[in-house]
């Protein structure tokens, strides 16, 4: 049964990147947040006020609609799955560009989206449950 990743208690994030970190080591293999599947920002000018996003599994994805290369294709039960040697380094990022929630990050050092697995080892690592993984 597939899953997706869900925010379902955002007030509570204390901004940790804690989620981030272990993103960034499971997939990445990186000890940094910058190569995390997900995004946790502060709020300009808010103390203790932040925004998470992570995919939200679209049905019919227009990151996946964006790409020249079918390098990113709908997932059964949502979301997007990456094929790296599809992808052919978009300088604009049109894949990142055309996500309205602003929730597929770019990986600066590879040149390609950073996409989420939907596998639920952030919320595993979120000290105040924050993400949840829900079956579609």
């Amino acid at each position: 049964m597939p899953k997706l990743m869900k925010v379902i208690n955002r007030e509570q994030c204390i901004g940790c990147f804690s989620c981030m970190f272990a993103c960034a080591r499971t997939w990445q293999h990186a000890l940094t947040p910058e190569k995390a599947d997900l995004i946790v920002k502060r709020y300009p000018g808010v103390e203790g006020a932040f925004s998470v996003r992570i995919c939200y599994g679209c049905l019919d994805p227009d990151c996946a609609k964006a790409c020249p290369t079918k390098a990113l294709t709908p997932r059964d039960g949502g979301g997007v799955v990456f094929e790296s040697s599809k992808c052919i380094h978009c300088k604009d990022k049109p894949c990142v560009e055309a996500c309205i929630p602003n929730a597929l990050p770019w990986d600066f050092e590879n040149k390609q989206p950073l996409v989420c697995s939907h596998c639920g080892i952030c919320a595993k690592f979120c000290p105040n449950d924050v993400l949840v993984a829900v079956e579609v």
